[in-house]
């Protein structure tokens, strides 16, 4: 009987899926499927995280309505910790903190709306191709191959669901061919509605926690104060905000480059004391990271890309006016 009442379920499913027309051949057309399902589909899924030895189950529910999108994101292991997403907000509560952080929804995306809408000039940097076509989640998916034409990126295969499009696995790998960081569903509905009781925050009541604004002021590239001396192969500076750093503390000169897959961001501060700031190239997990001290300020360079990359786009950052 239960059996039958989950096949009745995925008819269900299966009903309210959009009506899409033949997979398309070109690896290129595929990633572009993938960036739109995970934006403009609704969806409600389970999650499995993996980096080295850490494992983190997350819940999310995704709804796409008015031209906008709404997000709930549970983490389920270790401290509670959601975000909420509404159109072009953002909030990040953490309650053992009993703090939130509210920033504006740009830059790099969660799992698994991970790709940008427009893969235009990935084939500079990778070399992109179709892969088999598997299971995953009990569905049929398309793999596509991305690797890296140098070594300032790490590689990348995605598997989307046959008919929608909707990432369901992501792998990066270095150039070991070693798993670096690996996102995928263990169980996930593609279509159909997402009720408002979904999206509804754990924690509403964060009366007396402590509201974090995160968010910066956009700038012209060129009223930022540095400069770029060097371009790095395939990385193009897409945004430059300014950020604030906090009580006293000021603000912070926020630069993103991305290759159309891959990003860094490089924060610039002012720092009096420079004797604990941990200087030079660490990494965790998939996530590179490079700081050095000039002119008074540290810069930070991190992404999830090896530490060629950002300690080349770190050590190409100048002021402007010296």
């Amino acid at each position: 009987m239960r059996l039958f009442a989950a096949i009745v379920g995925i008819c269900a499913a299966l009903l309210h899926l959009p009506a899409l027309a033949d997979t398309p051949d070109d690896p290129l057309a595929w990633l572009g499927r993938i960036a739109s399902a995970g934006q403009r589909l609704n969806y409600v899924g389970t999650f499995i995280y993996q980096s080295g030895g850490q494992v983190e189950t997350s819940r999310i529910a995704h709804r796409f309505e008015g031209g906008l999108e709404y997000e709930r994101l549970e983490v389920m292991d270790g401290s509670p910790r959601e975000v909420i997403r509404s159109g072009a907000e953002v909030r990040c509560v953490l309650p053992e903190q009993k703090t939130v952080i509210i920033d504006e929804a740009t830059g790099r995306r969660a799992f698994p709306a991970r790709l940008p809408m427009s893969p235009v000039g990935l084939a500079e940097t990778y070399r992109i191709r179709k892969g088999d076509v598997v299971r995953v989640a009990g569905m049929e998916a398309q793999s596509i191959v991305l690797e890296p034409r140098d070594e300032l990126r790490y590689g990348h295969t995605l598997w989307a669901e046959l008919h929608s499009g909707l990432l369901l696995k992501a792998r990066t790998v270095n150039a070991a061919g070693q798993v670096m960081e690996q996102f995928g569903f263990s169980d996930v509905r593609i279509g159909g509605e997402v009720s408002d009781d979904l999206l509804k925050p754990r924690f509403p009541d964060i009366e007396g926690w402590r509201v974090v604004n995160a968010r910066g002021s956009e700038l012209a590239k060129a009223d930022s104060g540095w400069v770029v001396v060097e371009q790095v192969p395939g990385y193009v500076l897409t945004s430059v905000m300014r950020r604030p750093l906090g009580p006293d503390r000021g603000q912070a000169v926020h630069m993103v480059f991305s290759d159309g897959l891959a990003s860094v961001s490089v924060f610039i501060e002012p720092v009096a004391d420079t004797t604990t700031l941990g200087l030079g190239a660490l990494a965790s997990g998939a996530i590179s990271i490079y700081k050095r001290v000039l002119n008074g300020h540290l810069i930070t360079a991190l992404g999830e890309v090896p530490e060629a990359a950002v300690k080349r786009i770190g050590d190409a950052i100048r002021p402007a006016v010296q």
